[in-house]
């Protein structure tokens, strides 16, 4: 009977079930045949939610995403950017990484980035002669740039589900986030010198006027970083302050949203938001059944049986995580995957700060890993071309991307240097 059961249900997900459906379906089946109440599942998850100071936080930093992805913000940043790096070979493709790197950390969903910023970014590329196959990898893996970098969503339910310091794990992605834009930075200088694009002149005027238009959205980061590491503020009041500020500056300063329209945004994204929180739930449960069915000791003890190296171990975790990555939403992954990862990965000596960051990198680096990478199907809607087309131009980048994961893999201090440095807490 178990096994009719979880044939329905795995038939269930490949019809297209949602996902939240599914999780909860293995829950209940899981409960039901070791005679534990339905009710426990409702008292776990009050109990995890209610009881939890920063899960209120998630709603409000995506809000704040929304609205700076719905005003101009992203033609400021990109201007400025512009200014600053545009007379460097490869300048632009920098600042396209940049710019989707700035708005993925606010938006959290890479989606986002590429419908919002795809139309501005690409069709520039093409017209500063970067090779069409070259545009369409850096947009395609450029969209989930910035999930390392603070206020990330991600890092904040990862913090949540794997019981770990967000503020630690902020600090922690900041080093290794700029390292994979510096390592696609230096393949996109490499590609426009060989094929000579057009380079801007550098002008203090320029570097003046787009630094003055932009001012209000690069305050930003320089707010969260001295909020939250200056102990001025917690994560609550920070996401509230983030809120307060991007209404202030895009409805009140520059005019470009109505206040009648933020109705609009605000569904727009609380239905991520709800999604986020259903996931959220049914992965709580399941993540419970697991638990008392001992199920992450019983894999531990197999590993362990196998595997007695702890870098061998992680080569196996990130073969595991890019799989995941690649075929399981982010949301998702990081709701039913690092409970049973975690206490693993703590046995081998991994540190969690640092397993957090191997985790987002990894999902990253998934979302342009064909053959259903979310971010190849994204994008193959957005520029109309086909996703083989995506597959071949997202290659040199994965590529490039994986080098960067086995750097912040095996040298821990990239993660876990400004953490003990500062000793944040």
């Amino acid at each position: 009977m178990i096994a009719a059961l979880i044939g329905v249900i795995v038939l269930m997900a490949l019809v297209g079930a949602p996902v939240f459906v599914v999780i909860s379906a293995f829950a209940m089946v899981g409960f039901y045949f070791t005679d534990i109440p339905f009710a426990a599942l409702v008292v776990d998850m009050y109990n995890k939610f209610a009881n939890n100071p920063v899960l209120y936080t998630i709603p409000l930093f995506t809000f704040a995403g929304f609205i700076l992805a719905e005003s101009r913000a992203s033609v400021r940043i990109v201007n400025f950017s512009r200014a600053i790096l545009g007379w460097l070979p490869g300048g632009f493709a920098i600042v396209a990484l940049a710019a989707c790197a700035f708005f993925t950390a606010f938006t959290g969903a890479s989606g986002v980035t590429i419908i919002a910023l795809g139309g501005l970014l690409y069709p520039a590329l093409i017209k500063e002669k970067y090779p069409e196959r070259f545009s369409l990898g850096l947009m395609t893996s450029s969209g989930s740039l910035g999930l390392l970098f603070p206020p990330s969503l991600p890092i904040i339910i990862f913090g949540v589900i794997g019981e770990t310091s967000i503020n630690q794990l902020f600090a922690a992605g900041l080093v290794p986030g700029v390292l994979l834009i510096v390592l696609l930075g230096t393949y996109s200088t490499f590609v426009g010198f060989r094929s000579e694009v057009v380079k801007e002149k550098i002008s203090l005027k320029q570097i003046i006027h787009t630094t003055n238009a932009a001012k209000w959205e690069l305050i930003i980061p320089v707010i969260v970083a001295a909020g939250i590491y200056g102990g001025y503020v917690t994560l609550g009041e920070m996401a509230t302050l983030i809120v307060l500020y991007s209404l202030i500056i895009e409805v009140l300063i520059h005019r470009e949203i109505k206040i009648r329209h933020l109705s609009v945004i605000m569904n727009q994204s609380m239905v991520l938001v709800g999604g986020i929180l259903i996931i959220m739930g049914a992965a709580l449960a399941l993540t419970n059944y697991m638990i008392d069915a001992q199920v992450p000791m019983a894999i531990l003890e197999s590993m362990q049986s196998l595997i007695t190296s702890k870098w061998v171990f992680l080569i196996g975790l990130n073969i595991f995580l890019l799989i995941v990555g690649c075929i399981m939403d982010i949301y998702s992954a990081l709701l039913v995957v690092v409970p049973l990862i975690m206490p693993i990965a703590v046995s081998y000596g991994i540190d969690p700060v640092h397993l957090g960051i191997i985790f987002l990198t990894n999902m990253e680096i998934g979302y342009s890993t064909p053959p259903v990478g979310m971010n190849l199907f994204i994008a193959s809607f957005r520029f109309n071309k086909p996703v083989l087309d995506l597959y071949r131009a997202a290659v040199p980048f994965l590529i490039i991307l994986l080098i960067g994961l086995m750097l912040i893999t095996y040298i821990p201090e990239l993660s876990l240097g400004l953490v003990q440095r500062f000793g944040i807490q």
